[in-house]
Parts: C-alpha cells; structure tokens; sequence
C-alpha cells in the first residue's frame, strides 16, 4: 500500500510503500524501515477523516483515504484494539452508559457521603464559617433583601431562641440568626449555611404570626442541621460528585457557580431530615415548648402547597422539605414518645 510518509525532521512527504510481514511493518521510502507491529501506534477507525500511524521514530505515516485504509489494514490482518470495537458497537456503547450511569448513581448514594464524612472531620471550623458567610454573601446579592419585620420582632425571636437553645444545652452549638426578605417564588423559608449561620426569611415569620413557637421549632429544626454539619456535608457531597463528574465530562464550570443553590435550597437525605427533626422536638421539650405547634405547621404548609399547585413559583423550604413527607412528620411531633 502506498501513503505519505512525513519523517518528522521535513515539512514534505514522502511516498512510502508499507506491508505486513513476520510480526512487523515494513516501510520503504528511500530506504527500508523495519517495526515491530506492537511498537506501532495504529489508528483507531472512524467514519471519517484521515488515517495517521505514529512509528517508533517518531515518523508518521498518512493515509487521506480512510476507505482504503481500513481495507488494506483488514486484508493485512489488522484487528481493531477491544475499545475501538466497543465504541462501534450500539450495544456496547448502551452497555457502557448504564455501567457509568451505575457508577454515578453509586458513587451519589453511597461513595460521596463516606468520603464526605472523612472530610468533613478534617474541615476546621474558621474555614466553615467563611465557607458559610460566603454563601451567605452570594444568597444575599442573589435573591435577598434586608428583612422589613420590626426591630423589637426580630429581638423578641432571637432572646426566645437563644434561651431554648440554653434550656436544651445546645449552647455550645455557634450560630447567627439572619432575618432577611426574600422574593415572592422563595414562599415561607428558613435554611442553615455551614459553620451556623441561620436565615429566617419574613414570610415564615407572618406565615406563623399566631404560632411564634412554630417559628422557634423551625429554627431548631435548622439548628440541628447546624449541630450535624449537613449543609457541609450536602456541599462537599456535590463538590466530590461534580469533581468526578469533570473528569470524566471535562466541565467544571459548574461546579463553583452552584454552591449558593445547592445551600440556600438543601436537599438533605431523609436521614438528615429525621435528624435534624429530633433536634428540634429534644430542643421544644428542654425548653418547655410543646412538639405539637410543629404538627400545626406542617397542616398549614400542606394547605399552602395545595394552594399553590399548578402556578410552578412556590420551592419548599429547606428546612421543610419534602423528605420525610408532611403526614410522617406531623405523626413524629404530635407523638409521645
């Protein structure tokens, strides 16, 4: 077979004349070149474009007729490598989607939150409040305002909280509670940042104008998440799963650009959830408060959410999100036990 022979010292091609004998690529040009077939770097074959072999010297073999490559190469006994036959093949190429998507879906639900464990351990906590209060900084100028509730209001909540949280020998659990005015989409919201910032928006405040101890199970519900570092956690859960998801895609532009969504709108796994419940029935009780204001709550929020369908602006809190659902929930505070 004929094709250009470029030898990596010239700009000009060679003609050259290759064939296949005894284990090795024979290349004749104005003189005759011997390589072993297995030192030879051979083309993987396409649909199109052109054929290039990468010889051991460095020299590269070109063949502009694809067609007639693979021919030559198929006569010559020339078999493709196991990727390239994976790669032409519709089954293969299914089998390898459903394999990666296995291994993402792993990787999600048990890889990542073990390996964000081990991290978070080694987290120190100045590098969590500033990871915090940059959240808090980006959620602020992305959606959120200065509260508009009165001072005395907001006073009047944060001596409350911080005299449950005492009573319930929390205290050595730092936080800051953040009032803030949040867009009409945002709906009646609370949520906890790594390193103990808390935000309250109005809305839940007059969403419980008559049930300000609903308001306070809230924020030891988000206290919980505090106590447990999930919004740590979720963050370095996503960050670990997008990490991997770069490498094998080559885009991270993503990655950074999320994290104020991902803690402002925290999806927590329903253990996180039930956890982070506990705390704040164990913190009502300690601090004298019924359980039971929060099983008013969640009937509220679900007669809101009925009022709501069909119109695609209201997001559930986080604080009050969807796993475990409503009825589970309202049984958890109105119980005992």
């Amino acid at each position: 077979m004929t094709l250009d022979c470029f030898d990596g010292r010239s700009a000009q091609a060679q003609p050259a004349q290759i064939w296949l004998q005894d284990g090795a690529l024979h290349v004749l040009t104005t003189q005759l070149q011997r390589h072993p077939v297995r030192a030879v770097h051979w083309p993987e074959r396409q649909r199109h474009g052109q054929r290039q072999v990468l010889l051991p010297d460095g020299a590269v073999l070109s063949c502009t007729d694809s067609a007639r490559w693979d021919a030559w190469a198929r006569d010559s006994g020339l078999r493709d490598s196991l990727t390239v036959r994976w790669m032409q093949s519709w089954r293969g190429a299914g089998v390898a989607a459903l394999l990666m998507l296995a291994f993402a879906f792993s990787l999600w639900r048990w890889g990542a939150p073990a390996a964000a464990d081990v991290v978070v351990r080694w987290v120190p906590p100045a590098l969590e409040r500033s990871i915090g209060e940059n959240a808090l900084s980006q959620v602020d100028e992305l959606w959120l305002q200065p509260s508009k509730l009165k001072a005395e209001q907001q006073q009047r909540l944060q001596e409350r909280f911080a005299a449950l949280v005492t009573a319930s020998g929390q205290g050595a659990t730092s936080y800051r509670l953040h009032f803030r005015a949040g867009p009409k989409a945002m709906g009646p919201n609370a949520f906890a940042l790594p390193g103990g910032d808390i935000v309250l928006t109005d809305a839940l405040v007059e969403f419980l104008s008559d049930q300000e101890d609903a308001v306070l199970g809230v924020l030891a519900h988000e206290l919980g998440h505090v106590k447990h570092q999930h919004g740590l956690r979720l963050l370095v859960k996503s960050s670990l799963v997008g990490a991997m998801a770069g490498l094998m895609l080559g885009d991270f532009s993503s990655l950074l650009a999320g994290v104020p969504a991902v803690l402002a709108n925290a999806g927590y796994s329903r253990e996180a959830e039930r956890e982070a419940d506990r705390c704040a029935r164990d913190t009502l009780r300690a601090g004298g408060l019924s359980p039971t204001v929060m099983a008013v709550f969640f009937e509220r929020l679900q007669g809101l959410r009925k009022g709501k369908e069909g119109e695609g602006r209201f997001s559930v809190p986080s604080a009050i999100a969807s796993h475990p659902d409503d009825e589970e929930r309202r049984r958890f505070f109105s119980s005992p036990n």
